[in-house]
């Protein structure tokens, strides 16, 4: 709980630092973003009857896929420790408009807080409960005694030599020579999140959860199920088991209600998608409809879950499109108005691409040398190599559909597929990659707009 306090008191240059670790440019967004997570920061430590008052300001960001919008949401929550979730605004219009209703988003995001807390709580609880599972892993080596109407005499001999055996195993099971023993147990399934009344939670989502613990009880999967397992694999389910015990799970409940509702993030991505170009008729009535519904949540409303009435008012969303085809004017007015920070992301050039291959503590470039390192093959990539790679990526964004920093992807595994593929008879080697080893690759593709489009 100490980390998630300090990292609120992260500065805006401080968040913009952090997120150049993972993301290249887009500094206009991460400027946003930084200063909307700041202004969350800053409404917590205003009396309360101010604190109320202050809304978010929710972002739209516009910008062509794979050009880091996802990625500064998701980093942006996990670098504030706060419940996060990403949808995508079309699953709701999928069925003719009886997909997955909008409130879903909600409940899925408690699902999110409910668990990171419950995380949280077990990390807290593990060293308490290394003794616990011990105890419990003894007494599947060693039952006790059966034996009915003992006389006290061997009832005493017994238990004695039975204790005699519990300490052996004990220090066998501490000097790890019993990993491998099988030994039977009943293995329970975790209780997981306080249930609620099937009303409560008000949606088809709720009802089919309910309806399967239902159905649970009555197969008796709910009692447990007797599997042969190995002390290793006894102590990981034991470890759960107990722990799971050990939280308080309203206790838990209550803190992931209070994180959802005070620092929750949520990202809607292809909003575009939903925006009604002209008058609306057929499908665009089921788009529109689906606006309307964002609405309300995007205001502040009261919505229904399993752990209680969760008030939406505070959570800060992030919407996120293309607006090739639409632009954000086609969203209905009360949405654009919902949605106050508007920021254009840009489209990425070759320069981008080759700091992405590089620079990022997650870069592919660190990504396909340590897989490869796991088979005894070191890569090595020249300058030359990277700067053609990344020529290619715009290259190919620029003829084809630009799909930004994903074309890397599919660059990177054309040029190494011939190694990751042999790779077992490379072992030990080190394999230079050069921009002549780049073009014999990917020159014929890149050069062919209609094979680049399916193959690149």
């Amino acid at each position: 709980m100490e980390e998630i306090e300090n990292k609120t008191e992260l500065t805006p240059k401080q968040i913009v630092e952090k997120l150049d670790q993972y993301i290249i440019g887009q500094k206009k967004a991460k400027k946003a973003v930084a200063v909307a997570l700041r202004n969350r920061f800053r409404r917590l430590k205003l009396p309360v009857e101010i604190r109320d008052e202050v809304a978010p300001k929710n972002i739209l960001m516009i910008g062509p896929t794979g050009v880091g919008k996802t990625e500064i949401a998701r980093r942006l929550a996990k670098l504030c420790g706060a419940p996060f979730l990403k949808v995508e605004a079309t699953k709701y219009t999928e069925v003719g408009y009886v997909g997955r209703d909008v409130e879903s988003m909600i409940r899925d995001l408690m699902a999110v807080g409910y668990n990171d807390v419950k995380a949280e709580m077990e990390d807290q609880l593990r060293e308490k409960s290394v003794s616990v599972v011990e105890e419990k892993l003894l007494d599947l080596l060693v039952p006790g005694s059966d034996t009915p109407d003992q006389n006290p005499e061997e009832k005493k001999i017994e238990e004695e030599g039975l204790k005699t055996t519990r300490e052996k195993f004990r220090t066998m099971l501490r000097e790890g020579k019993l990993e491998d023993r099988e030994v039977d147990m009943v293995v329970h399934r975790p209780s997981g999140m306080p249930s609620m009344e099937i009303i409560a939670g008000g949606s088809i989502d709720d009802l089919q959860n309910s309806m399967q613990g239902i159905l649970n009880m009555m197969n008796g999967s709910g009692r447990g199920k007797k599997r042969s397992v190995t002390i290793r694999e006894a102590r990981k389910i034991l470890t759960e088991e107990t722990l799971d015990n050990m939280v308080d799970h309203d206790k838990v409940a209550d803190e992931a209600k209070r994180r959802v509702e005070q620092s929750g993030i949520i990202f809607i991505d292809e909003i575009d998608k939903i925006a009604v170009h002209g008058e609306s008729h057929g499908q665009d009535v089921s788009r529109e409809g689906v606006q309307r519904d964002i609405l309300p949540i995007v205001e502040g409303s009261n919505v229904n879950t399993k752990m209680g009435v969760v008030d939406t008012t505070h959570i800060l969303f992030i919407a996120a499109g293309a607006f090739s085809v639409s632009a954000p004017s086609d969203l209905i007015p009360e949405l654009q108005g919902r949605f106050p920070l508007r920021v254009e992301l840009e489209s990425l050039h070759k320069e981008d691409f080759k700091k992405i291959l590089m620079e990022p503590k997650n870069s592919l470039i660190k990504q396909y040398t340590a897989l490869l390192e796991t088979e005894g093959v070191k890569l090595e990539f020249t300058e030359d190599a990277l700067d053609k790679m990344s020529f290619i990526a715009e290259d190919v964004n620029s003829k084809a559909e630009n799909i930004g920093a994903r074309r890397l992807h599919t660059i990177m595994e054309k040029v190494l597929d011939e190694i990751s593929f042999d790779a077992d008879e490379h072992a030990g080697q080190t394999i230079t990659i050069d921009a002549k080893y780049v073009e014999e690759k990917l020159n014929d593709v890149a050069s062919s707009e209609d094979l680049s489009r399916y193959i690149l």
